[in-house]
């Protein structure tokens, strides 16, 4: 059995992630390969498709927004990404199960006796209309039927879990601040949500076990679960094993991956990158050592942007008055030092519009 080592783990997930090269796939491609973007921020992934594309304009992804062929909505562990429409569609009652039981998680006290299902029924029926609601106008319209759970647990309920909603742009748009207006996923899209599987049948896993691989393999089924959420999913993942190769890492978890997905040689150079808060190439994996040391791991769900030197996370960075600061990690040799600051002053001209170049490093480094 093949063991890939840490490094080669790192240059595999940087090749999936089109972090090793700008690609020059059109934006909705690139959205369904990485099969969404993390985008509870809701400018984080311009930064996220940035670093990941050649010439990416901003405009593009506004125009898929505007023209429903992506969509912003709950979905793998019941945070909001970024995904293509027909994605949204076929994979959202699979996580059905899933995002009621993470609200529960949060709200078990304050929804018991609630029955889920009458919940739903009558939460399909005021949305029917398509009107942009908030969650707290949505939990009002509710309330008088159930008035003890409260309007918080009432409407991330009935927004997250219970009925497939969407936020509606302007949210999400490039730089444009606005609030959540939520609206059910099929009168945006103007199509049901595609119904579950048979019993005992789950094509819904086995794509999500193709997918996530070609976007993050190799990878354990823990690495999997880690990503999505999604509980039963070892039947899916057996269902698909004869077209699988497996490996080992250095500490002899079985990785599974796609025959022929890149796997480059781990002397490959790899560009600085920076990466946007909560970006599934790192928190895509429960085992994320193969780009951020375990010491800062918590940078990763706590909102940090991060900087990739050499692969991995070495540094975090702000913008500052129209400047890019970086804040080292570690050290940084003379060369990665001045590929900070390039980098960093190309993504200051994106992020205003080439009214700024600006990048400083706020630490001395070696």
């Amino acid at each position: 059995m093949t063991v890939l080592d840490t490094r080669a783990l790192n240059r595999a997930a940087l090749a999936r992630q089109l972090l090793l090269d700008r690609a020059d796939t059109p934006v909705l491609d690139a959205v369904a390969h990485l099969c969404g973007l993390q985008a509870q921020e809701p400018q984080e992934p311009f930064t996220g498709l940035w670093s990941r594309l050649r010439a990416f304009d901003p405009a593009a992804l506004d125009d898929l927004l505007t023209g429903r062929s992506v969509v912003r909505t709950h979905l793998m562990r019941r945070t909001v990404h970024l995904l293509t429409a027909e994605d949204a569609l076929a994979w959202r009652a699979r996580h059905e199960t899933m995002l009621r039981q993470r609200v529960l998680g949060v709200y078990r006290r304050e929804l018991d006796g609630v029955d889920l299902d009458e919940l739903a029924v009558a939460a399909r029926a005021v949305l029917a209309d398509g009107e942009p609601r908030s969650m707290t106008e949505v939990a009002r319209m509710l309330a008088d039927r159930w008035p003890a759970p409260g309007p918080r647990a009432l409407g991330e309920m009935v927004i997250t879990a219970l009925v497939p909603n969407v936020q509606l742009p302007p949210r999400g748009l490039w730089r444009v601040k606005s609030g959540v207006r939520n609206t059910p996923l099929s009168h945006w899209l103007g199509r049901e949500i595609d119904p579950p599987a048979p019993q005992r049948t789950d094509p819904v896993g086995a794509a999500l076990v193709r997918r996530y691989l070609a976007a993050f393999g190799p990878a354990a089924s823990a690495d999997l679960r880690a990503w999505c959420g999604l509980a039963g999913l070892p039947a899916a993942v057996a269902a698909v094993r004869a077209e699988l190769v497996t490996f080992h890492d250095e500490r002899g978890r079985e990785l599974l991956d796609l025959p022929d997905a890149p796997r480059p040689d781990p002397g490959t150079p790899a560009p600085v990158r920076f990466l946007p808060a909560f970006d599934n190439a790192i928190l895509g994996y429960h085992d994320r050592s193969r780009i951020i040391e375990d010491a800062h791991r918590g940078l990763s769900v706590t909102g940090a942007r991060v900087v990739l030197v050499d692969g991995r996370v070495a540094a975090t960075w702000t913008v500052d008055a129209g400047t890019v600061v970086v804040t080292p990690l570690r050290g940084f040799t003379r060369a990665e030092h001045t590929a900070v600051i390039e980098e960093g002053q190309s993504l200051a001209s994106f992020l205003s519009d080439d009214d700024s170049d600006r990048a400083q490093i706020a630490t001395s480094s070696g």
